[in-house]
């Protein structure tokens, strides 16, 4: 703005949008955004398969679909039961919806074959975002496990896994799990008291254990992977303790997954920017 005697202006940059406090660690985590070429197109840009979805949770599903197309994912496909597919295809409108054989809501045993023959053609798979919890879930789990495709195993995925560890054993893809504490106890058989107070050692040796990249969820965010590398991430709020926040997170590493970086790399950019997320939300709006 201006008067007759003096001049205004506001000046926007990359540290003064996310508060400063950021800036120097926004520089650093940038330079693992993947890169794209001017010729590339959707084909390139990975190809994410997520299975989630039940009768009464398909915003689970939604959520983590949205939030891989929003992370730049070219091609986004949602598995789910055909009972709720036409609500998610009314919520989704860049994601392709493919409806699923179901039974009670839940999607069943005769939804392995089109579930397998999907994976063949994506760069990664999400599985878990609401899927509800029964015998053919934990063998739809299994099966997916069983492929080469890397997965993201969040949610009821996790559940079904804590019933038969060997599921995690016995897989043959890489895989990031992202538990919350309460999974993590049930993964484990530790207390949840006991996973809070050694957070890093709970999540290493895990990792190590069982051939995966873990992702603590909470606060100060623990990543690990199966090669000993941890890194504990540094952003996030209070306001971010709402439901579906876990979903949206599982659709970020999977874009990130699908567009090249290697599991530990996607599992630590995907967490620090989800954070960041909310930290500019609590600026803007409050906690």
């Amino acid at each position: 703005s201006h008067s007759d005697t003096s001049v205004t202006a506001v000046v926007c940059g990359e540290g003064l949008y996310i508060g400063g406090k950021n800036a120097e660690m926004f520089k650093s985590y940038s330079a693992l955004l993947p890169k794209r070429k001017k010729n590339i197109n959707k084909g390139d840009c990975g190809k994410v398969f997520i299975v989630a979805g039940s009768l009464g949770m398909v915003g689970a599903a939604c959520l983590c679909a949205n939030s891989a197309i929003r992370c730049g994912s070219g091609l986004v496909t949602l598995g789910t039961p055909a009972c709720v597919q036409p609500t998610a295809a009314a919520k989704l409108t860049e994601v392709m919806t493919l409806p699923l054989e179901c039974e009670n809501g839940l999607l069943s045993n005769a939804a392995i074959d089109e579930i397998e023959n999907r994976l063949c053609s994506c760069d990664v798979c999400a599985v878990g975002p609401g899927l509800g919890q029964s015998t053919d879930i934990k063998n739809i789990v299994a099966k997916i496990l069983c492929n080469t495709t890397p997965c993201v195993i969040d949610a009821d995925a996790l559940n079904v896994i804590s019933t038969d560890i060997n599921i995690l054993k016995t897989k043959n893809c890489e895989a990031v799990i992202t538990p919350h504490p309460g999974e993590m106890s049930r993964l484990t058989g530790l207390s949840i008291v006991e996973i809070e107070k050694n957070r890093k050692e709970v999540a290493i040796n895990f990792a190590n254990e069982y051939n995966v990249t873990v992702v603590l969820k909470g606060h100060e965010t623990v990543i690990a992977s199966p090669s000993g590398e941890v890194h504990t991430n540094t952003t996030g709020n209070p306001g971010m303790a709402s439901g579906g926040m876990g979903d949206v997170l599982t659709g970020v590493i999977a874009s990130f997954l699908g567009q090249g970086l290697c599991t530990f790399e996607a599992a630590v950019l995907s967490v620090f920017l989800h954070g960041l997320a909310g930290d500019i939300a609590a600026e803007s709006v409050g906690e």
